[in-house]
């Protein structure tokens, strides 16, 4: 296939990001921008592109290969669904969907009609993430028991500007948390079964602004996740993992950490640990760092976005992929809410267990 025609739905920060590698690549081109904002203007008169205030008018006027949808959470399937609609093949960012059903109605809509329907977990693109993913699928740390992933931020108090954040299914459990069940999903197998609290008490918004939780996962491993976007930390994978300098502080400290019988690892700083011979707290453990070339883990998604697009590779996570890490993510809202274990199963539903002890 030549150059390829994308749009962009939604011109706020992670759309300007993938106009950013839209323009540095030689496969496609920006063909235009819907966004009703007044902000849109100025973006769409840099690009030099056609401005759409509906996105359904950009979708029946321009000549497109694919579209990326960056639009807010609750808008995702809508987006999604007009494109299938019209055989475009579509990029949502995460979440799929803040409901279930309609993410898994969506899932269902793209495969009924053929249409390739890709889901922004962009980390699944990242080289540390596939040698991560290498090194516990391989055994190198043996059988993994323990996951334990911080995601702590501080944002400002003008993130909170644009409304729908202030509001049910635009706090950190959908925005944030969704990434770290994604690649604990990924990484560590599927999630069985869900305990958590989360805090509103901080900022005092409609969504939370901290919470943890447990996950049982169906091979017996046990991961931990903090979250917060009130706290003033450098432990978070945006600050550490250093994916887009521009946007966040870099600050390389390890944020996630894989134990397992043999040995352990840590991310993003890719530090392995394990024993020479015997093993045992008494023994000395010793480190060395995973090589590998850094990449821009967007420039990635977008080529893999066009190799999708053109026919060559089948979606690295798929609606019906992201709907399971949907599921998983709502379950930790659902224990949250209630006090009560949620079990996640296979069929991307969840229903509510026995309290908390």
């Amino acid at each position: 296939m030549s150059e390829i025609n994308i749009a962009v739905i939604g011109a706020g920060v992670i759309g300007k990001r993938h106009m950013q590698e839209i323009a540095n690549s030689d496969r496609c081109r920006l063909a235009a921008i819907a966004d009703p904002s007044p902000e849109a203007d100025h973006e769409a008169a840099t690009l030099g592109v056609a401005l759409y205030k509906d996105y359904r008018k950009l979708l029946d006027t321009e000549r497109l290969d694919a579209v990326i949808v960056c639009t807010p959470n609750s808008t995702h399937v809508d987006v999604g669904m007009a494109c299938i609609d019209r055989g475009i093949p579509v990029l949502i960012e995460k979440p799929i969907s803040d409901d279930l059903a309609t993410a898994l109605a969506l899932a269902e809509a793209a495969r009924a009609a053929r249409v390739p329907v890709l889901v922004g977990h962009h980390r699944r693109h990242n080289p540390m993430v596939r040698a991560a993913k290498k090194v516990i699928s391989e055994g190198r740390i043996g059988k993994l028991v323990v996951a334990n992933i911080m995601c702590l931020v501080y944002k400002p108090d003008v993130y909170f500007a644009v409304p729908w954040r202030r509001r049910t299914g635009g706090g950190p459990i959908l925005i944030n948390m969704i990434h770290e069940i994604d690649l604990i999903r990924h990484l560590c197998g599927e999630i069985a079964s869900v305990q958590a609290v989360s805090s509103s008490g901080t900022r005092g918004h409609e969504v939370e602004d901290s919470a943890a939780c447990t996950l049982e996962l169906e091979n017996g491993t046990v991961a931990n996740i903090s979250l917060s976007d009130v706290a003033a930390t450098p432990w978070s994978w945006d600050t550490a993992a250093g994916e887009d300098r521009e946007l966040f502080d870099y600050r390389p400290v390890p944020t996630h950490f894989f134990a397992g019988t043999n040995g352990a690892l840590s991310l993003p700083d890719r530090t392995l640990w394990s024993y020479d011979g015997e093993k045992g707290r008494h023994r000395p453990i010793h480190d060395e760092r995973i090589p590998i070339e850094e990449e821009n883990v967007y420039a990635n998604q977008l080529r893999h976005f066009i190799d999708v697009v053109s026919g060559v590779a089948e979606p690295l996570i798929d609606a019906h992929d992201a709907a399971q890490t949907l599921a998983a993510t709502l379950a930790v809202m659902e224990a949250a809410r209630t006090g009560r274990k949620v079990h996640v199963s296979a069929d991307n539903r969840f229903r509510t267990g026995e309290a908390i002890a």
